[in-house]
């Protein structure tokens, strides 16, 4: 049970203090991690659905605790947490109860390509912007709106703020400066979280609710650290790590569902034998 937790916490901490610091929910590093680590280092493993369960809650308290520490920072931008906030908020309610429907690899697929969307957008050339003040910052609202009902009902899915994937639409679409878009979409995500969490806890998927508690502490621990860093971090170099966690996922999640092994990721461990 210490193992247990250990690792949990690990993941949680981990997973959260990026999100903080680029501007995501964590997800993109967190599902494949839980998906991943919990067999290999501790003898325990979560299906797809609850995975995207416990991902909801994490990154529910993961965003709160850093929109928290950024409240003050002159790089949230609140028209736009509005407009996008309202839309994502309904679509990842859909998503998330919705999701009941889909098999386990349905939504790892759905993760997949997310994942990859996230990578080819990052790889999109982008005018500097950089330098716009916060106050001068405009962007197209219908677009707005249009991108987080997409991001939201995808998301909603598997449990994800879909940080990962806004960001980057946030910065080659919308054509946000990359402070701004970190810290709001941090507020974006939060509500995402939301909806996707109402929506499995209505329809009784899964989540392990102790398990939950456990992630939602380290993140609550990792994500301000994040966020604080992030305001002293130069944005190309944040750009980098984020397109660099996104490459990895993309590379692990799609080996996997291409080539599955004899026992598919995300598939419980068989109960232990007892001993004589």
């Amino acid at each position: 049970m210490l193992l247990k937790i250990l690792v949990l916490a690990l993941i949680g901490w981990s997973a959260s203090f990026v999100s903080g610091m680029v501007g995501i929910g964590g997800a993109v590093i967190k599902y494949p991690m839980l998906l991943y680590l919990p067999p290999l280092l501790a003898g325990f493993s979560y299906s797809a659905h609850e995975v995207a369960g416990l991902n909801a809650i994490q990154v529910f308290f993961a965003t709160l605790s850093a929109v928290v520490a950024l409240r003050k920072e002159p790089y949230l931008n609140r028209s736009l947490v509005l407009y996008m906030g309202g839309a994502i908020l309904l679509a990842s309610f859909i998503g998330g109860f919705g999701a009941q429907y889909l098999s386990q690899a349905a939504v790892n697929v759905v993760f997949a390509f997310l994942a990859v969307a996230a990578l080819f957008l990052m790889f999109l050339p982008k005018k500097a912007l950089d330098d716009v003040p916060p106050d001068k910052v405009r962007f197209n609202r219908a677009l707005a709106v249009g991108i987080a009902v997409f991001v939201g009902l995808a998301s909603g899915v598997v449990g994800a703020g879909g940080g990962f994937i806004l960001v980057p639409l946030m910065l080659f679409i919308l054509r946000i400066p990359t402070r701004m878009t970190i810290a709001t979409s941090l507020a974006v995500t939060f509500l995402n979280s939301i909806g996707s969490t109402l929506g499995k806890v209505l329809s009784n998927q899964i989540i392990y609710w102790p398990d939950g508690v456990v992630l939602v502490i380290a993140s609550m621990l990792g994500a301000p650290l994040g966020a604080r860093l992030m305001t002293r971090t130069s944005p190309r170099l944040l750009q980098g790590i984020l397109t660099a966690l996104i490459a990895l996922t993309v590379a692990k999640m799609w080996w996997d569902i291409l080539l599955p092994g004899e026992v598919p990721a995300d598939a419980p461990l068989p109960p232990a034998e007892p001993e004589n």
